[in-house]
Order: structure tokens, then sequence, then C-alpha cells
């Protein structure tokens, strides 16, 4: 017995890394998923390891920032389970660049996916969570957004923002029997970070005391801990992960 088992999660940007983790993770936990991403034939690996796993999954193409596209994502899977137990925002994407250079589209590309994207799947899930008077919504930010980054201002601002915004869900909600939590990961590989270069790697090992880069399985059991009965007294925290890099 898992201790989700008969509770139903979505999970935004679930095709790869940190959310094709969270995904297995809840799943391996007695979770029924729903996954979320731009491109529905990109979930059909994450798709077969949960099916593997012996539960349930629904695999949906979703625009994160598109209000109407949310919307009818959160009615399908009404529609399939009839309940929503767990929500994790975990869709972002980066368009890095020096503030100076920074179009207007590499920031509102950024801030459409990465906190609209937030707001508008937290409010969409809002509802059928508070009529039953149960459900955790964990927002995936990161350190970049408690402390800044060079090259990242459109990143470092949605991810502040999405930080605001769950404290600020967090305090709406709970009246309702509803957590809204955050994760701030820290350096965590993926195809994201890989493209980073060598220098930039080398210079953020040297600054996390445990001398050690993430894997997202650091993030999908800290996503668990947050969605579980274990942490029914938490809400409206940063939850930061990232082995010492910022204390």
């Amino acid at each position: 017995m898992g201790c989700f088992d008969g509770k139903v999660a979505v999970v935004t940007g679930a095709a790869r890394g940190i959310g094709r983790a969270i995904a297995e993770e809840l799943a391996g936990r007695g979770a029924d998923i729903v996954l979320c991403d731009l491109k529905k034939e990109w979930l059909d690996e994450t798709a077969a390891a949960v099916q593997a796993l012996g539960r349930r999954t629904l695999a949906l193409a979703v625009d994160v920032g598109d209000s109407a596209a949310v919307n009818d994502c959160v009615k399908k899977v009404m529609d399939e389970f009839g309940r929503i137990d767990i929500m994790v925002n975990n869709a972002g994407i980066t368009k890095d660049t020096l503030l100076l250079r920074m179009s207007d589209e590499d920031w509102d590309d950024v801030l459409k996916v990465n906190l609209k994207g937030t707001f508008l799947f937290t409010r969409a899930v809002a509802r059928p969570m508070m009529k039953q008077r149960s459900g955790a919504v964990v927002n995936i930010a990161s350190i970049i957004g408690l402390i800044g980054n060079a090259g990242q201002a459109n990143y470092a601002a949605s991810k502040a923002g999405v930080i605001a915004l769950t404290k600020s869900a967090a305090r709406e909600l709970a009246p309702r029997g509803v957590r809204v939590n955050s994760i701030a990961p820290g350096f965590i590989t993926s195809k994201m970070t890989d493209a980073l270069s060598q220098e930039v790697r080398d210079q953020m090992l040297a600054n996390i005391p445990m001398a050690r880069f993430g894997v997202p399985g650091d993030i999908a059991k800290a996503v668990a801990f947050l969605a579980s009965d274990e942490a029914a007294y938490v809400t409206g925290q940063c939850l930061s992960v990232n082995g010492g890099m910022v204390m």
C-alpha cells in the first residue's frame, strides 16, 4: 500500500528531467498520474514508466500559459478521474541573456510559462480541491528566485513570483483544507543545465557544500513529502533543496 493510493496527481512539464522523476515517484507511491507537456508525443516514455508501475495515466498536450487550454485540461482530468489531489507545477523554460540584451519576447515567454502557467493551473485546480476540502499544490521554483543571477533576470523574476504566488494562494486556500507549497531546487542535472558551459558548472560545484549536483530524484522525493499527509501542517513554505548552496 502506498501513501497516495486512490489519489490523482497532475504534473506539468512531465516529459523529462524533474517532471518525469516526480511523476514516477508519485506513481511508485500509489498515485494515478496525469502527465502534461507542450506536445503529447513527448510524454510517451514517461507514460510507459508510470504504467509499468501499475498506475493509471492520462497524457495531455497543454500550453500552460494558455488559460483555455489549462481549463480544458482540468476538465478532462475531472471527467476521467473525478478528483484532483495533487497538483505539481513544474513546467518551466529559460531564455538567458544579460538584462541589456534581453528582448521583450525573452521576458514575456519565460514569465508566461514559469509564472502565468503556475497561476493558471493553481487557479484551475483550486475549485475542485476546495470542493473536496483537500488537496496539495507543489510549485517548482528555484534558488535563483531567492538570490537572483546575472543573465537570468526573467527567470529569477518568474521564480520569485512563483514563491510569492505560493504564499498568497496558501493563505486563501488553507481554510478549505488545501495546502500550497513551493520547492526551490539548486543545481539539478537536466538537459537544461547540461547546456551550461563547463566553466559555469565548475563554478557552481565549488559553491555547493555537499560537493555534488542534485539529481531529479532529490526534488521528486521533496515533492512527495510536501504532497503527503506527513506534511499535513505545512503550507505557504518554500523548501530549498540545494545541497547547502544557499542557506
